[in-house]
């Protein structure tokens, strides 16, 4: 799947919001990226304009890349190679998976060099 993997980096800037309000989640929830529900509350992730404008600290304005292979839910290796890759690199991140493709989040100032580093990544695994 690493050698497989095309990078793309997303338009815009997101933001990871985090919530106890069953109502600001609902107000939410049309513009959501993705969410999570956790003990301390609801994470949302939205675009970073969509986050202003509905009233969440925006906190570390993110970056999301799109690893362009379809990654099944039970592929080994993927996220391992490409956290670790990344953390060689000094570029935190934060790794999700949904069905179809796996999603990377990285600090927006970081961008530019995490896709330079997946990229290498990806010539280098083939």
């Amino acid at each position: 799947m690493l050698a497989g993997m095309k990078p793309v980096l997303k338009d815009g800037a997101f933001a990871f919001c985090t919530t106890n309000s069953l109502e600001a989640a609902d107000k939410a929830r049309p513009f959501a990226l993705g969410w999570f529900a956790e003990d301390e509350g609801m994470t949302v992730i939205l675009n970073q304009a969509d986050a202003e404008r509905l009233g969440f600290d925006v906190g570390l304005p993110m970056a999301h890349i799109v690893l362009e292979v379809f990654s099944a839910l039970d592929g080994v290796g993927l996220t391992a190679g490409v956290s670790s890759a990344l953390a060689d690199a000094g570029i935190p991140c934060n790794m999700m998976a949904a069905f179809h493709h796996d999603h990377i989040f990285v600090p927006a100032t970081m961008a530019r060099r995490a896709i330079s580093v997946l990229r290498e990544l990806q010539a280098s695994s083939g």
